[in-house]
């Protein structure tokens, strides 16, 4: 079932006994079987007993998941590979027994006993490939109150979850450029003289060797930028795993960085913003 919330009802949950009650429905029917040929009211009555527990113990089981609420949140973006969170919105109007979710992808399942009202769960499970993706399909479950019933609902929800490509480390293709200013240390090329220049940056010695009047340009060793596309001869998918390591090291040593890719350009910037637009335009090259 696919849609932006599901209430849960009739129509989409199921119930079966379980293993511990095929066990106590195999037992009143033994104790039946020995009334009957024993003719003993008591053994009788203790059977019927049996049997009106497990009829009780099927309603109160639905009813723990009956009219409950369950939406998606919007999800934060996470890397490839790794174990992520998917939010949850459960809403109910009275207290619920305790109750377990889990997607269908193997991943850790979370017990829960709500309380009337709205609550958030971040679920977790782990996306392999870059891009949008679907998580997979949500199943809740309960076998509360007495355990001889298990009920179910699955659900996909409809909420897609931005991934980042894996981290890998491996080579990139980098460029590293240096902001110019003018100053007083060593120079490394030379432009026009602009309108009420400062002496100091003057070419005056080649200037005086008959070549135009210029000024100097200097180079802040400290300031440097890096242009980051996929080294050739990589596949795309390795490129990017490799570009995603890349970016997270430049970001966290809070140097100016950029990102070419597929004719897509991003200039070079700082700040957790720009990291995540770098990282979406890997996953979803």
């Amino acid at each position: 079932m696919r849609c932006d919330e599901i209430r849960l009802g009739l129509r989409s949950l199921y119930i079966v006994p379980s293993r511990f009650g095929l066990l106590w429905l195999v037992g009143a029917a033994f104790l039946l079987l020995v009334a009957i040929q024993t003719a003993s009211n008591s053994t009788l009555l203790l059977g019927f007993l049996m049997l009106g527990v497990m009829l009780l113990a099927m309603f109160l089981t639905h009813d723990t998941l009956h009219g409950l609420t369950v939406r998606c949140g919007q999800p934060p973006p996470a890397f490839a590979a790794e174990t992520v969170t998917y939010p949850l919105i459960l809403e109910t109007r009275s207290p619920r027994p305790p109750m377990r979710l889990r997607f269908r992808d193997g991943s850790e399942a979370a017990d829960l006993q709500l309380s009337a009202g709205i609550s958030t769960l971040a679920l977790p499970w782990s996306p392999q490939c870059r891009g949008w993706q679907q998580p997979p399909q949500l199943q809740i479950e309960t076998i509360a109150p007495l355990g001889l019933f298990i009920c179910w609902t699955r659900w996909l929800p409809p909420q897609t979850q931005l991934i980042w490509p894996r981290r890998r480390s491996g080579p990139v293709g980098e460029r590293i450029t240096s902001q110019s200013r003018d100053g007083q240390d060593e120079w490394h090329d030379l432009r026009d003289v602009r309108d009420q220049e400062r002496p100091a940056v003057v070419d005056w010695t080649g200037a005086a060797r008959g070549r135009p009047l210029q000024a100097k340009v200097f180079a802040d060793p400290s300031n440097h930028e890096w242009m980051l596309e996929p080294a050739s001869g990589l596949p795309l998918d390795r490129a990017v795993e490799h570009l995603a390591q890349r970016v997270m090291q430049l970001h966290q040593q809070g140097v100016r960085y950029g990102l070419r890719l597929r004719g897509k350009t991003l200039a070079p910037d700082l700040g957790l913003r720009h990291r995540n637009a770098c990282l979406e335009a890997l996953a979803t090259a």
